[in-house]
Formats: structure tokens, C-alpha cells, sequence
């Protein structure tokens, strides 16, 4: 293949110049929608898909895929801040409706059962252009010094570290080579991501068969085999395996996870046994150094107040351009903060009791736990050893590599 060369989902060879070209969906969609015909069942999800298929970049050894999740946070994250910076009306509509538009993405991937890198790249772009605000706009006002510069910047260098930990394996169970075998017996052209969930999605002969709900895969029937404690482990029809007690079945990444957590679509990765601590890093540097620039950029840019009023009370705010984009990116980062900060204070919580976000969606549902401080936490009472051991328990995770018996692996 050349650099504008790539061979398409439908496993054809194609070129980057016939982008345009031969997609009768499109026609069809376009022909109705002059006709005002409706369209037929299907067609813009296929047209969706096609266009998915033909965003690409050249490259080396042909041309390479563009995920399209990657692009918003990229292009409208700038310009509604730029927007939001002309005016105290503009800014107060955008910073409203940012959260609810992100909320609303959100709750359609849940809904589809999707995983997507928008909310990866929304933080991680959201993370660099403040830290460029920061250096552009705030540093050269001359009262922010050279040691709260190294100091921030070595609080982000921190995160992005815990951050690149957590993105890794969260402690996934091994797939039995039989599946893996039939997997790719049966399924030699489909895309990665419907082979991925599809391989583990075949199931067994005989074996029973059910459907996911809050992450959980239903239908697998309680083994009784027993482990040296005493607790039961479960059989999951997903991957075809027995996995040992607090594992779960993560219906996104189509894997089993040992103490799964949950799907954090911040990293697009589950969070489970060998990740949790990592994850937990990731959130306390972030919550230090965004607390740390918030300070820093209202001292310069309100003088003589403190940061709690002058995040609220800061009069010279819009006097300029530089102020006012400065102060909306201190409002955008303060509303980011206290969402990730209520994202750490839940998990925090469920630490102190030994409970995981899985073990607590499930114990709602079944109506086997109690709520705690407000409903903030659900303690189930199952693995609750007392806060000292709670978290001792919690320190040690992935300390010792997992022993795999004979009967994890069917």
C-alpha cells in the first residue's frame, strides 16, 4: 500500500482520493431527503459507518484510520471557551451547557454499549490547552514565580504517570486458548472491535446464555466449587470460565476482570485489582494540581481576594481578553474539579468499606445492602473488615501476582 492507500471494512483496497465516491447509502439519503421521503431503517447508521471507514490520515504503510471521537474535544472545546470569554452572558450559557451536553454523550454510549476515546481525549486536551492558558495568559501578568511553575507542572507530570499506569491491564482473566481458537476460526473478517466483543461473546454448547445489566453478565449459573476460603467463585457464559470471588464481566471491553470496579470511560479501561491504586493517584494528583493552578490563576488575575471569593466575586475579571479567558477557563477547570472530586470522594468511601462500584450497583438491585452517610456509600457488609484493614487490604492489591488453578481456566 502506498501512503494514501488502505484497505477498507468491507476488505477491499481503496484510495484516500475516492473519499466521495460510490456510497449508494448516501445517494439514497440524499435523494429521499430532497424527495422529503423518509429514510429506510438503518441507513444512517450505515452511512455513519462509512464515513467512520474513510476518515483517514496518510501514512507510511498506508493510510491510517481516524477515530472520529477524537475530533470534538479538539475543535469545540477552544472555540466555546473563546466564545465564552467575550461575555459574562456567553460564558455563563457555555459553562452550563458544556456539563449537560458531556452528561448527555455520556448517557448515549451507556445506553449503546459503546466504548469511545471522546471522554479520554476531552480530559487529556482539557489538561493541555489549561496548562497553555496557564503559561501564555497568566505567567507573563509577573506573580507567579518559577518555583509554583516547576511546582505544577511537576503535579501534571505526576498525574499523566498515575494516569499511564491505569490505563494498563486492570487484571484481566485469561481467555481459554479454546475460545480463542474458535474465535478466530469463525470470525477471520470482522472488524476489531466486533471481533473483540464477539470473542468473547461466543458461547459454549449446552452452555446457558444471558444478557448484561449494570455491567454484569446474567445467565451465568453459581458453580459449587468452593475456594480455600470458603467463597464461591461464578461461572461467566462470556468468556467460558470460572472466575474467583469480586471478578465481573466488563460488557464494554468484553473481558473478565479480577475485583472489577467499574468502566472508568475517563481512561476507556476498567478499573479493577491492578489498576485501583493506580486510578486513585491519578484522581488525588489531579485534584492537588487543579486546586494548585485554580489558586495560582485567581491570585493573578483577582488581587486581594481569596480564591473562594474571587471565584465567584472578581470585578476586573472582563476588563480584558486575557482576564476574561483566563477566569472561564478557572470556572471551566473548578467545574471539572468538583465532578472528578465527587468521583474520588465515592471511591474513597468504598475503600474505607470495602466495597466495589460493581458489588454496590448490584446489592441496589438486589436490595442486599444498606445505605451510609446519605446514600454516598453501600456497604454490603460481605467484605467489611473494619477501616484500618479496609484499607490495608486495599494497599496490597496486585502486590503478589494472582495464582491460577486449574479450575480458573475451563
Amino acid at each position: 500500500l502506498c501512503c494514501c492507500e488502505y484497505v477498507d471494512r468491507r476488505g477491499e483496497r481503496n484510495h484516500l482520493a475516492a473519499c466521495c465516491c460510490d456510497c449508494e447509502d448516501l445517494d439514497e439519503g440524499c435523494e429521499r431527503w430532497l424527495t422529503c421521503k423518509p429514510l429506510p431503517p438503518g441507513a444512517l447508521e450505515r452511512i455513519a459507518d462509512t464515513v467512520a471507514d474513510r476518515v483517514r490520515v496518510p501514512w507510511f504503510a498506508g493510510a491510517v484510520k481516524v477515530n472520529l471521537s477524537l475530533v470534538p474535544p479538539l475543535v469545540l472545546l477552544p472555540v466555546l471557551l473563546h466564545v465564552a470569554s467575550l461575555h459574562f452572558l456567553l460564558g455563563l450559557v457555555v459553562l452550563t451547557s458544556l456539563p449537560v451536553v458531556v452528561l448527555w454523550y455520556y448517557y448515549l454510549t451507556h445506553r449503546r454499549k459503546e466504548r469511545t476515546l471522546f471522554f479520554l481525549s476531552l480530559g487529556l486536551f482539557s489538561l493541555g490547552y489549561m496548562y497553555y492558558v496557564f503559561l501564555q495568559e497568566v505567567v507573563p501578568r509577573g506573580r507567579v514565580g518559577y518555583s509554583q511553575v516547576v511546582a505544577l507542572t511537576c503535579g501534571l507530570i505526576l498525574m499523566l504517570a498515575a494516569l499511564s499506569r491505569a490505563k494498563k491491564d486492570p487484571g484481566y482473566l485469561p481467555i481459554p486458548a479454546s475460545n480463542v481458537k474458535s474465535s478466530h476460526q469463525g470470525l477471520p473478517n470482522k472488524s476489531v472491535r466486533r471481533s473483540s466483543s464477539e470473542l468473547h461473546g461466543i458461547t459454549m454448547s449446552g452452555a446457558p446464555s444471558g444478557r448484561a445489566v449494570n455491567g454484569e453478565a446474567k445467565g451465568y449459573s453459581r458453580m459449587s466449587a468452593e475456594e480455600p476460603e470458603g467463597v464461591k467463585k461464578d461461572w461467566c457464559t462470556k468468556c467460558q470460565l470460572v472466575r474467583p470471588a469480586r471478578a465481573g464481566h466488563c460488557r464494554l471491553c468484553g473481558r473478565c476482570v479480577r475485583r472489577l470496579d467499574h468502566h472508568c470511560v475517563w481512561i476507556n479501561s476498567c478499573v479493577g485489582e491492578q489498576n485501583h491504586q493506580a486510578f486513585i493517584l491519578a484522581l488525588s494528583f489531579f485534584m492537588l494540581t487543579s486546586v494548585y493552578g485554580i489558586t495560582l490563576t485567581l491570585h493573578t488575575i483577582c488581587r486581594d481576594r481569596t480564591p473562594f471569593v474571587a471565584l465567584f466575586y472578581c470585578p476586573g475579571a472582563y476588563s480584558d481578553y486575557s482576564s476574561a479567558l483566563s477566569f472561564t477557563c478557572v470556572w471551566y477547570c473548578a467545574i471539572v474539579t468538583a465532578g472528578m472530586g465527587y468521583i474520588l470522594l465515592i471511591q474513597l468511601l468504598n475503600i474505607s468499606y470495602n466495597v466495589t462500584e460493581r458489588e454496590a450497583r448490584l446489592a441496589l438491585r438486589d436490595n442486599t445492602g444498606r445505605r451510609l452517610l446519605g446514600g454516598l456509600v453501600i456497604d454490603t457488609g460481605q467484605y467489611n473488615r473494619g477501616f484500618l484493614c479496609n484499607w490495608g487490604h486495599f494497599l496490597s492489591l496486585g502486590s503478589s501476582p494472582p495464582q491460577h488453578s486449574a479450575e480458573d481456566i475451563v
